[in-house]
């Protein structure tokens, strides 16, 4: 079992994200992350989808898949060069002045570009916002969890895009 992610192109209709997701429940695939926007073209959504599978089950995915009618496109994202990133919240409570100086830290260390942000701060607490890989969220979390009793994270799951260059994720 290994992640694998897949990029569709479907039919920006009312129900098909329920078929899609339908598709994994009734075959008791479990999805990772699910992520739908619209494309350029707004009767087309792209959704990026995480899966963690075999080689077998993940075959039989991608043929159900192009098997539905509202599916244009299927495309496997594993193996090919990709950027992709998570967007992340994450809200740190019950900070004095010196845990506030310690976050900002945090954000300071892990930011690669503005990818890390506190973005609202409260009287004792602040708010990160993230877009870097998962990998890199969840060295995030373990770190904030390490160093604060008391977060919230909200994840939104990755969005990936072919590369149009070798560089790769």
């Amino acid at each position: 079992m290994k992640n694998r992610w897949i990029a569709l192109y479907v039919e920006n209709q009312v129900g098909v994200l329920a078929k899609v997701s339908g598709l994994f429940s009734a075959k008791s695939y479990n999805l990772q992350t699910l992520t739908v926007g619209t494309t350029e073209r707004e009767d087309v959504s792209r959704m990026t989808i995480s899966v963690k599978a075999d080689d077998t089950t993940f075959e039989q995915i991608k043929k159900q898949l192009n098997a539905m009618v509202e599916v244009i496109k299927v495309i496997d994202l594993t193996t090919m060069p990709i950027h992709m990133k998570e967007i992340l919240f994450a809200k740190v409570f019950n900070l004095n002045n010196e845990g506030k100086t310690e976050a900002f830290q945090i954000a300071e260390v892990f930011d690669q570009g503005g990818n890390v942000k506190i973005v609202d701060i409260g009287v004792d607490s602040v708010l990160f916002q993230c877009t870097l890989t998962e990998r890199k969220n969840n060295e995030l979390i373990t770190l904030l969890k390490s160093r604060f009793k008391k977060i919230e994270v909200t994840r939104g799951g990755a969005v990936a895009v072919e590369s149009i260059s070798s560089s790769c994720r």
